[in-house]
């Protein structure tokens, strides 16, 4: 899949199948329920594996979450229903070519005309674009009030209107499409609008105060992966004589990359427990689990590839790939830098 660059449908339909696709759709609405920290979890166990696939549970939260939070009944059960089955996806399109980390500076409009809105923009970085059938998007509805006069709709990948920009070539998990979702005159009727006009923007972050800990889950499933495969090889790989995990600068090198690795884990989980609660200091939290989670993925994953040498660098092993998958992690969501300014501005 990473070699072609293709979209995972083997894996969806085994997450399907075993119901772990959305498992964070609440039962009123047909899902599993889970809560925050089974999701983090589900999506921790994929990612071992696979980096692409695990964004499949992940951004099936990020899309859906801003309609659990401040969606109408009517928008849940209509929107929910079909995302807890397994019969469509749902995406998040919030940064623009010319708002990424400043995404209230978005120039996405939605004018209303009756019992209508009308949408005019360009969403770019969207996770799974094409492949979803739903999208909350992100629009200004009022240009003078800039983040307060921003709000939020679910978009239908079947609108007229909409369509989509070429893949992005990528570094790493390329088996998740992130295209350029285009709106052009995408009439939506109103009651597609999720919570009160002018509150879209609260519910992005809102969304990303809980979603960046599945982020966070990614991070370690990816580097738990990559230790994984490290620690077996040295057992096997023999040098002067004797299998180089007998050697104290490889056993300092995975202590450090499993001490690091729990540490991120038990940060992320305790972090998932908090989104649970929906705790005073989650904004805190989901950005420290996040940040740091994603961090101590870049780190192990590259001592992955050192530890198998040459072999390491060579696509015929999984931990080059890891590593390019890791990298990400530490982008989106809120780049590790916008983390920091998150938690400095939300100390505990």
């Amino acid at each position: 899949m990473d070699e072609e660059g293709r979209f995972p449908q083997e894996a969806l339909d085994a997450l399907v199948a075993n119901d772990l696709h959305a498992v964070h759709v609440p039962e009123a609405y047909g899902g599993a329920g889970a809560d925050a920290l089974a999701t983090v979890i589900v999506i921790e166990e994929v990612a071992r594996v696979c980096g692409s696939s695990s964004l499949i549970p992940a951004v099936n939260k990020l899309g859906s979450l801003p309609v659990v939070l401040s969606g109408s009944e009517e928008l849940k059960h209509r929107f929910l229903g079909p995302l807890a089955k397994g019969d469509a996806m749902f995406s998040y399109a919030l940064s623009e070519p010319d708002a990424g980390s400043d995404a209230a500076g978005m120039k996405t409009r939605a004018v209303r005309d009756g019992d209508f809105w009308v949408l005019d923009g360009v969403k770019r970085w969207i996770t799974n674009a094409g492949v979803s059938q739903y999208y909350t998007v992100m629009a200004v509805t009022d240009p003078e009030k800039r983040s307060r006069g921003i709000s939020a709709f679910v978009v239908d990948k079947d609108d007229e209107g909409v369509s989509f920009g070429a893949p992005e070539k990528k570094l790493g998990i390329k088996g998740s499409p992130t295209r350029e979702v285009y709106l052009d005159h995408v009439r939506i009727p109103a009651d597609r609008m999720i919570g009160a006009e002018g509150t879209g923007f609260a519910t992005a972050m809102k969304t990303l105060d809980h979603t960046r800990i599945t982020i966070a889950a990614q991070a370690i499933g990816i580097a738990q992966g990559a230790l994984d495969y490290a620690k077996g090889y040295v057992k096997e790989r023999k040098q002067f004589g004797k299998p180089i995990a007998d050697f104290q600068g490889v056993q300092f090198m995975l202590a450090d990359m499993a001490m690091k690795l729990e540490a991120a884990r038990q940060l992320t989980y305790a972090a998932a427990a908090k989104s649970e609660r929906v705790d005073g200091d989650l904004t805190f939290f989901g950005a420290a689990a996040k940040c740091f989670a994603s961090d101590v993925a870049m780190e192990v994953t590259t001592d992955a590839v050192q530890l198998l040498g040459g072999y390491g660098y060579t696509r015929d092993y999984p931990v080059e790939r890891m590593m390019r998958d890791a990298k990400i992690t530490q982008i989106y969501e809120g780049t590790n830098q916008i983390q920091r300014i998150v938690m400095a501005r939300n100390l505990p």
